[in-house]
């Protein structure tokens, strides 16, 4: 599983969308286009991908930008994961 299928998996369940993330791709827009992806949503999201990557997100980089579509989501997520090379 390439990263975006995974950081789908994890939108898929977080926002209990019942595997319509099968039709997501980069460019599909997330912040207030998905009715399920509301303020506590966000937290779950973030939640999820943290404990599924093994790794943090500094709030710094947790800006509405992030969550702007799945292909924004992943790059947050490609850093995240950069940061903890050895």
């Amino acid at each position: 599983m390439n990263l975006t299928e995974q950081v789908l998996h994890v939108l898929d369940h977080a926002l209990s969308l019942q595997g319509r993330t099968a039709a997501f791709d980069a460019t599909t827009p997330l912040l207030g286009a998905l009715p399920e992806l509301d303020s506590m949503a966000v937290l779950a999201v973030i939640t999820g991908l943290e404990n599924h990557f093994g790794i943090s997100f500094g709030d710094d980089e947790l800006t509405g930008a992030v969550f702007a579509t799945v292909g924004s989501l992943c790059e947050l997520v490609d850093r995240a994961l950069a940061r903890q090379e050895p």
